[in-house]
Parts: C-alpha cells; sequence; structure tokens
C-alpha cells in the first residue's frame, strides 16, 4: 500500500544536497564568498536511483519536480474527491469493502491531506495530516483501539504520516524514523494521486495502509534499498498482545524501466491468542516496456504485476493445512493482481486496465461489511465486530473474490489528474451493498435495525461507475 516515489531517503539527501549547494556558491569559483581558496568545497549527496524517470511507476509521485524551493521544508497539499455509482442502487448509498469509496451517488471529498518534510543538518521529519471521508473509513478497520485506555482511533485519526529520523551519510544514505508511516505492502499508494486505477483490487486494498513503530532505510547501492521494520502489528494503531510485528522491505531497481521489490512480515494479531502467528510475503514487479515521452501518439506503456501470499498457524487454525477443518481449519491469504497502463498525447492521457482475484479462509484480512456489523467489538473475540447480523470472521469461513477494471485519465499538468472508470467486483459469499443497504430498512442510522425485521442486503457481486478528481502540489 504507500508507495512513495521519491523515497524519504531520497528526498533527505536532496534537501541535504541543497542545503549544501546553498552554503557553497557565490564565491565565483564555486566556494563561498570569503572561504580560502584553499578550501574544498563538501562533496554532493550520494541520491538512490539518481537521473532515474519513476513517474511511470504505480504507488509513485507523478510529479518530475516540486514548486517548492527551500532547504529545510518540502511542503506537499494533496486532495481527492470522488463521486461514484453502483449499480446496485443501495438504499443507503453506504460503499461495502472498499478504503477508496464511502458514499454512493454523492460527491465526497475523500482526502485533504497537508504537510511536508522537514531537513535540518542531518535531522529529518515528516507530517501528513487527512482531513474527509479516509479518516473515518480506514481507522475504523484498526481494532487494536479496544486494547487498554485512551482512544488511538481518534488520537490518529487525522495523521496519515508523523515521524521524526536522523539521515546518516553512508554509503547511499540511511534513515532511522520512528512514528506513523507508509507501508509499501499492496504496491498501490495511500494517496490516490500516485496510483494508475481509483479502486484498488483485492490485494492492495486488504492488505496495510500504515504501519507504527520504527523503520530503517538502508541504501547500500544507487539501485538497492533494505528496509527492516519494528512496529505495533499489521496496520495497527496500537498492538494486540506482547510481541512486536517484524518485517522489511527490499526495493530493487537496477533500471529506469524495471523496479522489483518485495515486503515480508511476522507478527502476532489476533487479540488474546498469543500462540496465533501470521506471516504474509508480498511481492511486485514493474516494467516500463515502451517509452516515446514527445510522441502524440502512444507515448509510454508499461505493466505491473503483485503476488501475495501468507498464513496464520496456532491457536485453532493451521495454516495451509486443511486435514481437520471442523477443530483446525486452514487459514491462509492468497491473492495476484495485475495492471496495464497506455499512455497518449506526451503522456497526458492515459487507458489503464487490470484486475485481481483473492482466496482467504478465515477471512483475516477481508474488510468487514460497513454497516451493522461494525462499530461494536465481540465481547468474545475483540479482533471481530458485533451487532444484530454480523459478518462473520471465524475460522474456516470461506471468501473468495475476484476483480476487473477499466480506466481513462487526464492529466492537463503534473498537478491535477481527472479519472473515470468502471469497476466490476464479485465474491464467492454474499458481501457487497444490495438495494437494501447495510445500515436499516430505511437506509438511515434512526432507524433501529431491529424494525421491520430488516437484515443487511448483501450480493456477491457490485458493478459500479467512479469519476475522481485529483491535485497535488
Amino acid at each position: 500500500m504507500n508507495k512513495p516515489l521519491l523515497t524519504a531517503a531520497a528526498l533527505s539527501a536532496l534537501l541535504l544536497a541543497g542545503a549544501a549547494k546553498a552554503q557553497t556558491t557565490n564565491g565565483g569559483d564555486g566556494t563561498p564568498a570569503g572561504t580560502p581558496a584553499t578550501e574544498v568545497a563538501p562533496p554532493a549527496a550520494k541520491i538512490p536511483w539518481e537521473g532515474f524517470d519513476q513517474t511511470w511507476v504505480n504507488g509513485n509521485d507523478r510529479r518530475d519536480s516540486s514548486v517548492f524551493h527551500n532547504p529545510f521544508f518540502s511542503p506537499s497539499i494533496l486532495i481527492d474527491c470522488n463521486a461514484t455509482h453502483s449499480f446496485n442502487s443501495p438504499n443507503d448509498h453506504t460503499v461495502v469493502g472498499s478504503t477508496a469509496l464511502s458514499r454512493n451517488d454523492e460527491m465526497v471529498v475523500s482526502a485533504v491531506n497537508i504537510g511536508g518534510d522537514f531537513s535540518y543538518g542531518n535531522a529529518r521529519g515528516r507530517i501528513m495530516t487527512q482531513f474527509g471521508t479516509r479518516s473515518q473509513v480506514v481507522p475504523r478497520n484498526d481494532l487494536s483501539p479496544y486494547r487498554g485506555q485512551y482512544d488511538l482511533a481518534d488520537a490518529y485519526r487525522y495523521l496519515d504520516e508523523a515521524y521524526v529520523g536522523y539521515h546518516f551519510d553512508k554509503w547511499y544514505g540511511i534513515n532511522v524514523d520512528a512514528g506513523l508511516f507508509m507501508s509499501y505492502i499492496g504496491l498501490n499508494s495511500y494517496y490516490q494521486e500516485e496510483n494508475w486505477e481509483y479502486q484498488a483490487s483485492y490485494t492492495s486494498d486488504n492488505t496495510p495502509w500504515f504501519f507504527n513503530g520504527i523503520r530503517i532505510q538502508i541504501w547500500p547501492t544507487k539501485y538497492l534499498k533494505i528496509e527492516p521494520w519494528i512496529i505495533n502489528g499489521w496496520q495497527s494503531y496500537g498492538s494486540f498482545n506482547a510481541l512486536p510485528g517484524l518485517g522489511a522491505n527490499i526495493t530493487y531497481i537496477p533500471r529506469e524501466n524495471i523496479k522489483m521489490l518485495t515486503n515480508d512480515y511476522y507478527g502476532t494479531d489476533a487479540a488474546g491468542l498469543l500462540g496465533r502467528h501470521r506471516f504474509h510475503s508480498d511481492n511486485s514487479f514493474f516494467l516500463r516496456y515502451f517509452n516515446r515521452p514527445k510522441s502524440k501518439g502512444v507515448s509510454r506503456m508499461a505493466f505491473t504485476a503483485t503476488a501475495d501470499i501468507g498464513f496464520e498457524q496456532g491457536d485453532g487454525v493451521n495454516g495451509f493445512n486443511n486435514s481437520n477443518p471442523t477443530t483446525n481449519p486452514a487459514q491462509y491469504f492468497v491473492s495476484w493482481m495485475v495492471y496495464n497502463k497506455i499512455w497518449f498525447a506526451k503522456n497526458k492521457l492515459g487507458l489503464y486496465f487490470g484486475g485481481g482475484w483473492v482466496k482467504n479462509p478465515g477471512r483475516y484480512l477481508v474488510l468487514a461489511p460497513t454497516g451493522d456489523a461494525s462499530p461494536l467489538p465481540n465481547p468474545l473475540n475483540p479482533t471481530q465486530t458485533a451487532g444484530t447480523h454480523p459478518f462473520t470472521e471465524n475460522p474456516g469461513d470461506q471468501f473468495e473474490g475476484w476483480d476487473c477494471s477499466i480506466g481513462f485519465s487526464w492529466t492537463p499538468n503534473q498537478s491535477v489528474e481527472f479519472k473515470t472508470e468502471y469497476v466490476h467486483r464479485q465474491s464467492n459469499v454474499p458481501y457487497f451493498a444490495g438495494p437494501g443497504g447495510v445500515t436499516s430498512s430505511t437506509g438511515y442510522t434512526t432507524t433501529p435495525v431491529t424494525a421491520n425485521n430488516w437484515v443487511p442486503d448483501l450480493v456477491t457481486s457490485e458493478n459500479r461507475v467512479i469519476i475522481a478528481a485529483l491535485f497535488r502540489l
């Protein structure tokens, strides 16, 4: 899930290089005014992937430069608005099973992010706020705040990134950061301004958007990043048990048109079940196979593929082994997604298409349908939600789904993009909001869910159209 283009380390190196440059010119010969001629200016900072155009990569910043020029602070402003229509036409306008969308047939401000990167000497920090529906949609999927006092969901709700760190001038850079930062699992970025498609496939939407903890970014060479994590858990503000989550990202970009990465995670993320351990591996490949940026016809073509595999083992579940489905069923996650994009008219127009598939017995990563099932924790198992009609996430409960989408984008300049997208999603169990919605018989929260013998209207398929307007400065 986030996947910033200009990595934190690269940005830090650029800022440091900018500061150094500002301090070592104006002397006519490249040295500061008043500096003895025998003093040598500091060497230029080594920058990972310097000279590589990564604006084509799915999940990366589309801009080739920033309009802001300050060696100590690089601001960032993002605005994400959408309107979507489900052909199921739920009476409550609620979107089910998406972290990008929230309401049907309405204009929605999905996200407003304001902040930026700070750098002074080798000290570094980043803060990005989040307002709009995403500040509700994403925190609701984290049940770790039910452990202990203080409402972590509200405390962090309006932040999507906030960390402090230090940059070490070793090799091509080392960053050590602590706080709240973006996840790379699932390919797509948390910021829609950086993605090809708007509605992410299951692989991306059901894996983490954020981590809370410590990360170390190491660039031993210009082409390679190794990034260990020590975090509270799998997309959780707090921790469910005693052990922290452990993981790492490895990203390799040998050439401008090829990118490969793997993300791997290990932790205990089922509340009160200390013997249940989770492993997850996420792997992506990117290829730009055509590039004529000045062409008025086809100017660029690129392809991405992602495959994930993971499982939970112990305390009543048995990974991939389903030899005893009654008392010790299999509980795992297998998924893939592929997308292709074609750019036209000097990269201002784009056509993208793709889709994916997921199988998740135990449903431990499935987004619970929004509505009556979501607000209350199950007192017997805080990792599950309760209500009068809960979407169960018990060992052995099956979930399998697939999706496909096609979309068109227009990017008149690097700060604004407009998208139109058609999406079909399918599941093997009732999951998506049908005409009766998932709120009440009238569609309003003021109507008791027990009135008129109402039950959530869940169906196995969904077709929708999305229109989105995205801005970044």
